[in-house]
C-alpha cells in the first residue's frame, strides 16, 4: 500500500504555499470533550484533541459514508437538474486508524478486508445454490401443471416445500451480504475514538452487558456529533495519496452531507487548507472526482466574499476548461456550469462571474448540439436580467435572440421575460438597439421556406410574440415605428402559405382573447348553423353569459383586460386587419380558411362595436368593400362576396342568440332583467305549443321514441323522450293517457329504479348525462300535476332510493354488502344521478312531503354526521335546492359548523347563489323564522362562518359577502348585522372597504375608528402594495385564456381576474362624509404634488413604485362621481396624458394609461378626458364604458423608439489591467471590479499589440492564429496551421504567462466551442496546474523520484490526486443534490 504523504515524510498542503519541500513531523492531534476549535498557530481545522493523550496519529483517520448514503436535498445551490443519479456504489476500502506500527495498520486492514471478502464470496455460492433449486422447483411445478392434480399431489406439496425453503434463504443470504458490503459507521465523535483510543486495553473477558453499555454510548456518541472534528478528519483524508478515485468521491459526498447536516459549518471554513484541497480535487484527471470537487466547493459558498475568495483559487480557468470539454465529460460539465449558477444565488454574487466564464457559456449555449445549451440559455436570461452589461461584453445578446427566433428553445416564454424586462427603463434599453431583439421574431412570418422545421420555427415564434403582446412592454415594443411590426405580421397574411395563415389567425384568436363559442368547431367544418336543438342550447349558454358579464359591470368592477385588448384592437384597426381580411375573403382562399376568417373578421367587428370609439367602428361595420364588390352584378366573382357577406351575417346572428353581442351592449343590470323578461316568454311559448298537440300526434311521438317498442333502453330515442316529457306530458290529459293507456310511463320509470341495475349500471360519463337530464325533468313534469304526483307516489321509484340511502344510515338497521351509493359506485355509475333526483323533488313542496314520507329526510339527516363519506355529503348538498325553508336548510348549517374543514367550505360557497338572489334581505326581520327569503338565510349564516376556526372558511365567506354587498340592500343589511372582523385581518379588509360605500357603513366604520387608521396606512404604503396587487391580478389575467382566477376544487371562482381590486379612496368618495374627510386629510393633494415633482423619474424604483400608487390612488378618486371634482380642481388630468405619452418608463405610461380609463368612468371624467385627445367606447344609454384611448396612437408608443435609437448599440469587452508583474498578461475579473461606462469601449481585441509582447516568434503565431479562430470563413485553414505549429513545440504551450494571453483573447472575442475546445487543448496539462497552485517556477517534465512517489516541484496533495486518481472516463449522472460516485 502506497503510504500518504505524511507518512513518507513529506508535507502535505500547507497555508505557506505547495512549493514547501521540507519533511515535517507528524501532526499531533489532542482530543477535548468540549466543543473542538482549530489548533493554535495554524488557520486550517485541525483536529482537537483529548487532554488525557499525547498519542499522533501517523495516519488520518477517514470518514465514509455508508455504500447506501445518497445525499438528497432540496434547494442546492445552483442546481438545475433532477435526473443525475451515482451509478456505482461506493467500494469498502477505507482507513484503518492504528496506533502502533504503520505495518501493523496495514497488516491488520488487509486482514480485514479479506475476511470480509471472503465471507461475501462464500454467501454468494450458497445464494447460486438456491437460485438453482428455486429455478428447478419453479420448472418442476410448471410440468407437474399438466398432469392431473389427484396423482401428483403429494410430489407437488414436496415442490412447493422446496420452493419455499429456497425463497427463504435466498432472501437471507441476501440480507446478510448487503450488511458484510456495508462499511463500518464512520467513528465520528471523540467519545468513540476514546474507546477505539484504549482498545486493547480493554479485557478479552469483557461481559456481554458491559458490551451492550458500550455499543449505546457509541450510539450516543454518533447523535453528539462534532462538526469541526469531523470536517477535519474528511480534509486530512483528503491528503491521502495513491487512493483510487471511489475514495476521493466518497469523501467529497461525505463532506457535502457534513455541509447539509450542519449548515453553519461552511462559515467557519478556512480557505487557506479548504481552498487547497478542493484545487487538488479539480486538478485531478478523474471526470468524478473534478465534478465532486465542484459540488462541495458549490455547497461551502456563503456571501460574495466567499465567492472572491473561491475565485481567488483561480477557479475560473477550471470552470472555463471544464466547459469546453466533450459530451463524455458531461458530469464534470454539468457540475461546472451548476457552481457557475450557484453565483446567482447570492446576493451581489452576479456581479463576481467574470466575462471569460460567461463568453464559455455563450459558447456552449451556440452549441445546438450541446446537451448543456438549455440551461445556459436560461443562466443567460438570469444574468441579462441582473446585469445586462456583462451579457451584453460577453455577447450573449445575439445568442438570447438566435434562441428566440430559431425555434428549438423549448420555452422561448422565459426568454421573453428577460428582454421585457430590459425594455421597461431607460437604463436597460440602452443594451438593446432597434431591428434586433423581440422584432426578428416577426421575420419568419415573412419567410418563404415550408417544411416541419419552419412550422415550428413559426408556432415558436408566435408564443414569443402571444407571450409579448400580454404585457405593456411588448406591446410598446412591437407599436413603435408606426406599428411597424404588428403591420408585417398582418401583411404576412397575404402570403400564399396556408399554414403560415393558419398559425396567424390562431396567434390573433389568442392575442384579441377570443373565447371560440361551441359551435365554432361545427361551423369551421362547413356546418350550417341553423339547427334547431343549436338554436335552443345557445339560448340558454346566451343568457348565463349576459347574467354574468352585467352583474360584474352591475358591481361597479373596471375590466383592465377590455381596456387594454381595446388598445391592441385599435393597433390592428390602425395595421390594416380589417382590410387584409376582406382582400382574404373576396380571394382564392381554402375552405377551412376561409371560414375561419370569416368568424375572425365576426369576432373583431363584434368586439370593436363594444370596446372602440365610433371613429373606428363607423368605416368597418358597414363592410364598404364586401358589399362594393358583392353588388358589382357584371362580374362572377361578387358571387365569392355575396357568400362571405351571408356567412358574416350568420356569424353576426349567432353571436347574438349566444349572448356575446347581447352582453357586450347591455352593461347594466336592467338589460339582463329585460333580456330575462323577453327570452321566458319565448321558451314558454315553445312549450305550450308543443303541450296542445292531440292524441294521434301524441301517440306517434311516443312510437318514434322507441319505448313502447324495446325494453333495451339505448335503442330509445333519447331526444324525443326529453321532448315529450318536457311537453305533451305537462299536458293532464296525455299524461293520463300515458300512465293507463300505454306501459309509456311504467317502462320510463322502471329503468330508473334501483333495484332494475339499468339507470344504476350505466357509466359515469359526459353523454351518458342526458338520462339524469330526462329522469329530472320527468319527476319535475310529474310534480305538476295531480295524477302525477299520485303517481309518483304509488311507484316503487322513491321507496327504492329511501332504502339505498338507509343502506349508508348507521341508524337504520339495514346493510348490504354491495351497497348501491359505495363510493366506487358513485364515482363511476349514473348511481350519483339519484341525488340529482332528490334535489329535483327538494324544489317543490310536494316533493318535499314525498321525500318526508319515505323518511328520507332523517336518513339525511344522519348521512350528514358520517365522518368518512364526504363524497356522499357533497352529493347530497350539491344537489339539494334550498330555496324552501325546509329540513335541507338545517343539513347545510350542520355541515356548516360540525363537518370537516373540506366539506365547511364547500358548504360555503354552496350559499353564493343564494346570497347573491334578487330581494331585500331583511325585510322578514319581524316575521316568523319559516318566512325568511334565501338571500336573508344565506347572508345570516355566511356571518356565522366569519367566526369559523379556519382561515379558508373565512375567507370564502368574506368574498361572497364582498360580492353581495354590490346590491345596496344586502349591503346595509350586512351592516346591521355589525359583524366583527377585527380578528381576520387582512382576510375581512375588501368586506369592510365595502362598508364604506353607504352612509350607514360609514358612520358604523367611524364608530369603530376603523376609518382614520385605515386611511393612514393607504397613505403611508398600502398604496404601493396595491400597484403589485394590481399588476399581479393583470399578468394572471392575461396568462389565464378564459380571464377566470383558477379557483380550488368544487369552490366557484368570486369573480374574473384582470379587473381593478378594491380601492379604499375609491369606496371612500363614494359618500359626501367620504369626500368631506378626503379634503380635510389633504391626501389628494399630496397625491398630486407628489406627482408633479417626480413624475420624470427613471432609476429610483421606489420613487417609481410611489408614483405608481399615487396614479392608482387618483385615478379610483376620479372614477366616482363624487370624485370628479377632485379631480378637474386639480388639473391632474392633464399631468396623466403628459406621464402616458412622455415618461421614459414604460410601465408607468400603462399604469396612465389605465388610470386614465378608470377617470373616464365618471361622466365629468369622461369629459375631461375628452378634452386632451382622449376618446372611448360608449354604451346603448351613451354611458362611458372606461375605455379611452387616445385619438393619435402615436406618442403613445414614442418611447422605445427614442430611446433605442438614441443609443443605437452598447458592445462592450469586459477587459481587466495586466496582472502584477506579468507583462502583457491579461488578468480575469468579474463585472463589479470597478466596471465604469468608460469601460465598455466596443471593438477588437489588438492581437499586434499582444503579439508584439513576446519575443519567440512561434508565440506571436499562435496568437495570430487565435485571432483568425474566430473568424468562420478561415476555421479550416486555422486548424491546418495549428497543427502543423505544434510539430514544431512553440515554447508558449508550456508557458503560463502565455496561457493567460490567449484566455484574454478568448474572452475578447466570440469563438464557437469546438475551436475553443481545440485552442485550449493545444497547450501542455501542467500548465493549468501551475497556474492554479500559483507555482509558475516549475518546468514541465521534471522527474519524479519513484520511492516518494510524488513529484519533485509539486505540492504532495496536488501530486497525488493527479497522477492516482486516474480511473476510466465514463459518462455519469450526478444530481444536483445526489452524491457524486464513479462510473463503472
Amino acid at each position: 500500500m502506497t503510504l500518504p504523504a505524511n507518512q513518507a515524510g513529506m508535507p502535505g498542503p500547507s497555508p505557506s504555499g505547495p512549493s514547501s519541500l521540507k519533511p515535517t513531523a507528524p501532526r499531533s492531534m489532542s482530543f477535548v470533550s468540549a466543543n473542538p476549535l482549530a489548533v493554535s498557530g495554524h488557520e486550517g481545522l485541525r483536529p482537537p484533541a483529548f487532554a488525557a493523550s499525547n498519542r499522533t496519529m501517523s495516519t488520518p483517520h477517514v470518514l465514509g459514508p455508508p455504500r447506501s448514503s445518497s445525499l438528497v436535498a432540496s434547494g442546492a445551490p445552483g442546481s438545475f437538474s433532477a435526473d443525475m443519479r451515482s451509478t456505482t456504489a461506493s467500494r469498502l476500502a477505507t482507513l484503518r486508524a492504528d496506533y502502533g506500527s504503520s505495518q501493523r495498520a496495514e497488516s491488520g486492514e488487509k486482514m480485514e478486508l479479506t475476511e470480509s471478502e471472503l465471507q461475501v464470496v462464500d454467501l454468494r455460492e450458497r445464494l447460486n445454490k438456491e437460485m438453482k433449486i428455486k429455478e428447478g422447483s419453479e420448472n418442476m411445478l410448471e410440468a407437474l401443471n399438466t398432469k392431473k392434480a389427484k396423482q401428483t399431489k403429494e410430489q407437488r406439496a414436496r415442490v412447493e416445500s422446496e420452493l419455499n425453503a429456497a425463497n427463504r434463504n435466498i432472501g437471507q443470504l441476501k440480507i446478510q451480504i448487503e450488511e458484510l458490503q456495508q462499511p463500518k459507521p464512520a467513528e465520528g465523535s471523540s467519545r468513540s475514538r476514546i474507546s477505539n483510543l484504549f482498545r486493547g486495553n480493554v479485557p478479552r473477558s469483557i461481559s456481554g452487558n458491559m458490551a451492550k453499555v458500550a455499543a449505546d454510548s457509541s450510539d450516543e456518541a454518533e447523535d453528539a456529533e462534532s462538526p469541526t472534528f469531523a470536517l477535519s478528519e474528511i480534509l486530512l483524508s483528503l491528503e491521502a495519496a495513491a487512493m483510487s478515485s471511489d475514495y476521493y468521491i466518497e469523501r467529497a459526498n461525505s463532506l457535502v452531507e457534513l455541509f447539509k447536516r450542519h449548515p453553519t459549518l461552511k462559515y467557519d471554513l478556512a480557505w487557506s487548507d479548504f481552498g487547497l484541497q478542493m484545487q487538488t480535487l479539480l486538478l485531478s484527471d478523474s471526470r468524478e472526482v473534478v465534478a465532486a470537487g465542484y459540488r462541495v466547493t458549490r455547497y461551502a459558498i456563503t456571501d460574495r466574499k466567499s465567492l472572491q475568495t473561491i475565485r481567488g483559487l483561480n477557479t475560473d480557468y477550471l470552470v472555463i476548461l471544464s466547459l469546453v470539454k466533450e459530451g463524455k465529460a458531461n458530469v464534470e460539465r454539468e457540475q461546472a456550469l451548476k457552481f457557475v449558477r450557484a453565483f446567482l444565488d447570492v446576493k451581489d454574487g452576479v456581479e463576481e462571474i467574470s466575462c471569460a466564464v460567461l463568453r464559455t457559456v455563450v459558447s456552449v449555449a451556440d452549441h445546438d448540439e450541446d446537451r448543456l445549451r438549455s440551461i445556459c440559455i436560461e443562466t443567460l436570461a438570469e444574468i441579462l436580467i441582473r446585469a445586462p452589461a456583462l451579457v451584453v461584453a460577453a455577447g450573449g445578446i445575439r445568442t438570447l435572440t438566435a434562441s428566440l427566433t430559431d425555434g428549438k428553445y423549448e420555452v422561448p416564454e422565459s426568454l421573453v421575460t428577460a428582454f421585457l424586462y430590459l425594455l421597461d427603463m431607460p437604463r436597460g434599453r440602452k443594451y438593446l438597439h432597434a431591428g434586433q431583439g423581440l422584432e426578428v421574431v416577426f421575420s419568419a412570418f415573412a419567410d418563404s421556406l415550408q417544411g416541419r422545421a419552419h412550422d415550428q420555427r413559426l408556432k415558436s415564434n408566435a408564443r414569443v410574440v402571444r407571450s409579448a403582446l400580454r404585457t405593456w412592454s411588448g406591446l410598446a415594443l412591437f407599436a413603435m415605428d408606426n406599428f411597424r411590426a404588428v403591420k408585417s405580421l398582418v401583411l404576412a397574411l397575404r402570403r400564399p402559405f396556408d399554414q403560415t395563415r393558419d398559425i396567424i389567425f390562431e396567434l390573433l384568436f389568442d392575442i384579441l382573447r377570443i373565447k371560440l363559442p361551441s359551435w365554432s368547431s361545427s361551423f369551421l367544418a362547413g356546418r350550417r348553423l341553423t339547427t334547431y336543438g343549436r338554436v335552443t342550447n345557445l339560448r340558454s349558454e346566451g343568457l348565463l353569459q349576459v347574467v354574468s358579464l352585467s352583474a360584474d359591470d352591475y358591481t361597479g368592477q373596471h375590466s383592465l383586460v377590455d381596456h387594454f385588448i381595446s388598445l391592441i384592437l385599435a393597433i390592428l384597426f390602425e395595421s390594416g386587419l380589417v382590410e387584409v381580411l376582406y382582400g382574404l375573403l373576396n380571394g382564392d382562399l381554402d375552405a377551412l380558411l376561409r371560414r375561419k376568417a370569416t368568424l375572425l373578421l365576426g369576432e373583431v367587428l363584434t368586439m370593436g362595436s363594444r370596446l372602440l370609439p365610433d371613429r373606428y367602428n363607423v368605416p368597418s361595420q358597414l363592410l364598404p368593400d364586401l358589399y362594393s364588390w358583392a353588388t358589382a352584378f357584371g362580374l362572377t366573382e361578387r358571387f365569392v362576396a355575396a357568400s362571405t357577406v351571408y356567412q358574416l351575417d350568420s356569424v353576426n346572428r349567432t353571436l347574438q342568440r349566444s349572448g356575446a353581442a347581447t352582453a357586450a351592449c347591455s352593461p347594466t343590470s336592467t338589460a339582463v332583467v329585460e333580456y330575462q323578461e323577453k327570452a321566458r316568454p319565448l321558451e314558454q311559448s315553445r312549450i305550450q305549443i308543443s303541450a296542445q298537440i292531440d292524441e294521434a300526434q301524441f301517440r306517434n311521438h311516443m312510437l318514434e321514441s322507441q319505448v313502447l317498442g324495446h325494453t333495451n333502453y339505448t335503442k330509445w330515442r333519447w331526444d324525443i323522450l326529453h321532448a315529450i316529457v318536457d311537453g305533451p306530458l305537462l299536458n293532464p290529459k296525455r299524461l293520463d293517457e300515458a300512465i293507463k293507456a300505454t306501459r309509456f310511463m311504467k317502462r320510463l320509470l322502471d329503468f330508473y329504479r334501483p333495484f332494475k341495475y339499468r339507470f344504476a349500471d350505466i357509466r359515469n360519463t359526459k353523454p351518458n348525462q342526458r338520462y339524469v337530464r330526462v329522469g329530472c325533468s320527468l319527476l319535475s313534469t310529474l310534480l305538476q300535476t295531480p295524477d302525477g304526483v299520485r303517481y309518483l307516489m304509488e311507484n316503487k321509484l322513491l321507496p327504492q332510493i329511501a332504502e339505498c340511502l338507509a343502506q349508508l344510515d348507521p341508524k337504520s338497521g339495514l346493510t348490504s354488502s354491495a351497497p348501491l351509493f359505495s363510493p366506487g359506485r358513485l364515482a363511476e355509475t349514473l348511481s350519483s344521478g339519484y341525488f340529482s333526483f332528490i334535489g329535483t323533488l327538494s324544489k317543490d313542496p310536494k316533493g318535499m312531503a314525498m321525500l318526508e314520507r319515505w323518511r328520507m329526510i332523517n336518513i339525511c339527516h344522519h348521512l350528514i354526521g358520517l365522518s368518512d363519506r364526504d363524497d356522499l355529503i357533497r352529493l347530497l348538498l350539491g344537489h339539494v335546492d334550498f330555496s324552501l325553508n325546509s329540513h335541507f336548510r338545517v343539513m347545510l348549517s350542520k355541515a356548516l359548523t360540525g363537518c370537516a374543514k373540506d366539506i365547511r367550505i364547500y358548504a360555503t360557497s354552496l350559499l353564493r347563489p343564494y346570497a347573491l338572489r334578487a330581494g331585500r334581505p331583511g325585510s322578514s326581520a319581524g316575521s316568523s323564522t319559516h318566512e325568511i327569503g334565501p338571500s336573508e338565510w344565506a347572508i345570516r349564516l355566511l356571518m356565522t362562518q366569519l367566526y369559523d376556526p379556519d382561515v379558508e372558511v373565512c375567507e370564502t365567506a368574506v368574498r361572497i359577502l364582498e360580492e353581495a354587498c354590490n346590491r345596496t340592500a344586502c349591503l346595509e343589511f350586512v351592516v346591521r348585522c355589525c359583524p366583527a372582523l377585527d380578528h381576520l385581518g387582512e382576510i375581512g379588509a375588501p368586506l369592510l372597504l365595502r362598508f364604506l360605500s353607504s352612509s350607514l357603513g360609514y358612520r358604523y366604520l367611524d364608530d369603530l375608528d376603523y376609518i382614520t387608521r385605515e386611511m393612514d396606512d393607504w397613505f403611508l404604503g398600502r398604496n404601493e402594495t396595491y400597484v403589485t396587487l394590481v399588476e399581479a391580478n393583470m399578468a394572471q389575467a392575461m396568462q389565464t385564456p378564459d380571464g377566470q382566477r383558477q379557483s380550488t376544487a368544487d369552490l366557484p371562482a368570486p369573480g374574473p381576474s384582470g379587473v381593478a381590486p378594491p380601492h379604499f379612496y375609491r369606496e371612500l368618495t363614494r359618500t359626501a362624509e367620504g369626500c368631506k374627510l378626503l379634503v380635510e386629510k389633504g391626501h389628494f393633494v399630496e397625491f398630486v404634488h407628489t406627482l408633479r415633482e417626480c413624475w420624470m423619474e427613471q432609476d429610483d424604483a421606489e420613487v417609481i413604485l410611489k408614483v405608481k400608487g399615487y396614479l392608482w390612488a387618483i385615478g379610483n378618486v376620479g372614477s366616482m362621481e363624487l370624485g370628479a371634482p377632485f379631480i378637474e380642481e386639480s388639473k391632474v388630468i392633464e399631468l396623466i396624458v403628459q406621464i402616458a405619452e412622455e415618461s421614459e418608463v414604460v410601465t408607468l405610461r400603462g399604469t396612465a394609461f389605465f388610470v386614465l380609463g378608470l377617470i373616464s368612468r365618471s361622466r365629468r371624467g369622461s369629459q375631461l378626458v375628452v378634452d386632451y385627445g382622449w376618446t372611448g367606447a360608449v354604451g346603448p344609454m351613451c354611458e362611458s364604458a372606461g375605455l379611452c384611448i387616445p385619438v393619435d396612437l402615436g406618442p403613445l408608443f414614442s418611447v422605445c423608439c427614442s430611446s433605442l435609437r438614441a443609443r443605437a448599440r452598447v458592445l462592450a469587452w469586459a477587459w481587466g489591467r495586466p496582472a502584477d508583474g506579468d507583462a502583457g498578461g491579461v488578468q480575469m475579473r468579474s463585472w463589479g471590479d470597478e466596471a465604469t461606462e468608460a469601460d465598455l469601449v466596443a471593438g477588437t481585441v489588438d492581437a499586434a499589440a499582444l503579439a508584439a509582447d513576446d519575443d519567440d516568434a512561434l508565440n506571436a503565431r499562435v496568437l495570430d492564429l487565435v485571432v483568425n479562430s474566430c473568424n468562420s470563413i478561415l476555421t479550416g485553414r486555422t486548424y491546418s496551421d495549428f497543427l502543423r505549429l505544434r510539430d514544431r513545440k512553440p515554447p508558449g504551450y508550456h508557458d503560463p504567462a502565455f496561457f493567460r494571453k490567449v484566455m484574454g483573447l478568448l474572452e475578447g472575442h466570440h469563438y464557437h466551442l469546438p475551436m475553443r475546445r481545440f485552442i485550449l487543448d493545444q497547450f501542455d496539462k501542467s500548465v493549468l496546474r501551475r497556474i492554479v497552485l500559483d507555482d509558475d517556477e516549475v518546468e514541465a517534465g521534471v522527474e519524479v523520484d519513484a520511492d516518494a512517489d510524488v513529484d519533485a516541484d509539486a505540492p504532495a496533495a496536488a501530486k497525488t490526486l493527479l497522477d492516482a486518481a486516474n480511473d476510466d472516463d465514463g459518462d455519469m449522472d450526478v444530481d444536483s443534490d445526489a452524491a457524486v460516485g464513479p462510473a463503472p
